[in-house]
This record gives C-alpha cells, structure tokens and sequence, in this order.
C-alpha cells in the first residue's frame, strides 16, 4: 500500500529504550526531591522511636519507591494514600503468608508477587512497591505477621501523611480524588477508548479528560490566531455590475437566499455593494403599509433612458465599501462584526480583485471550529 503525506513515520525499534524527556521544570523536580526526602527522615524518624518500644523493625526498602510515587507524581492513582498504605501493608501480608506456607524460596518468591498483583486489583490499591514489600517478607525469611503491622503499615501511613501536607503546601493536590464522570459526549468517547485500551494507565481518568480538553483548547487558540480570511471566507461570490438592473439584483438575492451583491467593474474590482436593507431604505419600506407595491415599482424597469426613480443597481449601492486582504487575520476582523454591524466583508486578492467574501456565518462557524490549515 503506497504511504501518503500524512502517515506517520515509525521510528526505530531501539528508540523505544530511549527515555522521554520530561515536562516538568527545575523547580518541580526539587520539590518531589525535597518532599522525598523530609518524608522517608520523618519517618524513620518516628520509626526508630517505634523500635526502641520492641517494634521488629523501624523502617522498609519499598518505602523508598513508594516516596518517589508520593512526591514525585503525586496525582498518580497509583500514588494515592489507599494505594500505598493498603497496597504495601495487604501485599507485605500476602508475602508472610507465602514465606510461612510457600515451601522453596524461588516458589515462595513468585506466588508472593503475583498474588500481590491479584489482592491489589481486586482492592483497588495498586501500588508498585507493594510487590517489592511482598518480595522482602519472602527474602528475608519474615513470618511474624506483626511485620505488616510493625514497620510496613506504620511507614505507610506516616509517609502519606507527610504526603497530604507536603503537597498541598506547595501547591499539588493530594489526595488527588477521582472525580465522578459527567455524562456527556465526549466522555462517553474516552470511556470507550478506555475500555478498549485495557491497560492501567498512571494518569487518574479526570486528568487525562481535563488534558484532553485543555489540549484541544490550546490547539483552538492557536487555530484561530493563525486563520486568514482565505481560509474561511465563502469564495466566488455572486456578484453584479455597475449597470445590473434591480431587478436581475432582487431576483439574485431572493434566489440565492442572500443579503449583499458586491458590485464591481470589469476588472472584478470592488466599487460598491448592495443589500437588502439598500432596497427597503430607497423603497421607502420602513412603514409595513403597501410594502409589497413599494417595492414592485422599486424593481420594475419603465423602459425609459431617464427615469425619476433608480433603475440600476449602481443608484442604489452603498459607496463606501469596507473591504479585506484574504491574507488578513480573522481574528482582527471578528469586532467589526460584533459591535460595528457589519454583515459582510468582501476579501480582495492580489490586483485589488475580489476573491471572496466573509459573512457572519462564516466567522461563526470558523469560532465553532476552525478548520485545520
């Protein structure tokens, strides 16, 4: 199958070991650090103060991972107070069972994660270090089934709490709470590809549909800042002459179910426009009585070279025409049509020539979605 412009280029296989650059600034990745490390001090801190009372052990290994979730990419669901405090102390449990009942290590060792994996999806508290917990209790040979108590659940909980006030007092949310979804439209899209996805993703479903949205209003913004009139305008539009008599111009508005007629010279040169409202001002129909004679005497030829009424369509136009570059920006032009009431904008091309024409409904569907450039 021949590829086109718009396919995408596979990289090299060996570029997928190559890790992403990351969007966070310097600042940012201070902050995790620092919080990192107040919250393992703070709780080895209380930990050791917990040995000294005969506690087994005053602090864990997976603790370590489990700060970097905590403070690192606190909005993570994989990062939240129930998915460290119950996925290390439930899996840290899992691997006491296996250590005790487990028979040889290597066998102890693999059904204790595995069965980890298994008890943290089913409580919803998927947590990586927690298999690293349920390894540890099979490795170090642990069977007290007071060590998930005493240091595993004890280091959880104090680490989440730092956690909790560590990020919100330097402005990241945390808890990061999984807001209900809304019906609508579009969420309903993201549940679907959700679901067909099927893989844990590190991202709570709110902050991947407020990225989404914040990312499609991004690409509107800068849409819309870089839309000419050529791009949105109405090309080749009808129009008359000088001499076009008012009743081939009624009849072309009525037919074509518009409001203007630009009116231009031989060279398709803008000289004038003429709309509705040019006929009702010379028809004289601001008053509803005898509105439809009026304007039938309006449009009628007399047939005569002089006439004390106007036969053509250069009597009647307006003049003074306001008019556009198809390389001007739409945005610029978008006031004139909100507070000056202007209805249409002719657009002229290269040699003064009329190339198109802007309406209003064509700056309000470009505003509802500009078309991609």
């Amino acid at each position: 199958m021949p590829s086109t412009a718009t396919d995408t280029p596979r990289p090299p296989w060996w570029q997928a070991f190559w890790p992403a650059p990351q969007a966070v600034d310097a600042r940012e990745r201070l902050r995790g650090a620092a919080g990192a490390g107040i919250g393992i001090l703070i709780t080895a801190i209380v930990g050791h103060l917990a040995m000294r009372l005969g506690m087994p052990a005053w602090i864990v290994a997976p603790m370590g991972a489990s700060a970097v979730l905590v403070f690192a990419v606190p909005a993570s669901p994989l990062a939240q107070p129930w998915s460290v405090v119950g996925g290390n102390t439930l899996s840290a449990a899992v691997g006491i069972v296996c250590a005790t009942w487990g028979g040889s290590t290597e066998w102890a060792a693999a059904a204790a994660v595995a069965g980890a994996i298994g008890l943290m999806f089913a409580l919803r508290c998927l947590h990586p270090p927690g298999g690293a917990s349920a390894l540890l209790m099979v490795v170090a040979g642990v069977t007290d089934p007071r060590y998930a108590i005493f240091p595993v659940l004890l280091n959880s909980l104090l680490l989440t709490s730092v956690g909790v006030v560590y990020n919100n007092l330097t402005g990241r949310r945390y808890p990061h709470a999984q807001l209900p979804a809304k019906p609508s439209e579009s969420k309903d899209d993201l549940d679907a590809v959700l679901a067909r996805y099927n893989q844990v993703l590190d991202i709570s479903r709110d902050d991947l549909q407020a990225l989404l949205e914040q990312t499609r209003s991004e690409g509107y913004q800068r849409r819309l800042a870089e839309l000419q009139c050529s791009d949105v305008m109405s090309r080749d539009p009808i129009t008359v002459e000088y001499g076009t008599s008012l009743q081939e111009a009624w009849a072309l508005l009525r037919e074509k179910r518009i409001k203007a007629l630009p009116v231009v010279d031989t060279r398709r040169r803008i000289i004038g426009i003429v709309t509705l409202a040019d006929f009702m001002r010379t028809a004289d129909l601001d008053l509803h009585e005898g509105f439809g004679q009026k304007l039938k005497q309006l449009i009628r030829s007399t047939g005569r070279t002089h006439s004390d009424k106007p036969e053509v369509v250069g009597q009647i136009m307006a003049r003074t025409v306001r008019v556009a570059s198809e390389h001007r920006k739409l945005v610029d032009l978008v006031p004139l049509f909100g507070s000056s009431g202007h209805h249409h904008i002719p657009i002229i091309g290269e040699g003064e020539r009329l190339v198109g024409i802007l309406t209003q409904s064509d700056v309000v569907a470009a505003l509802a979605e500009p078309p991609a450039r």
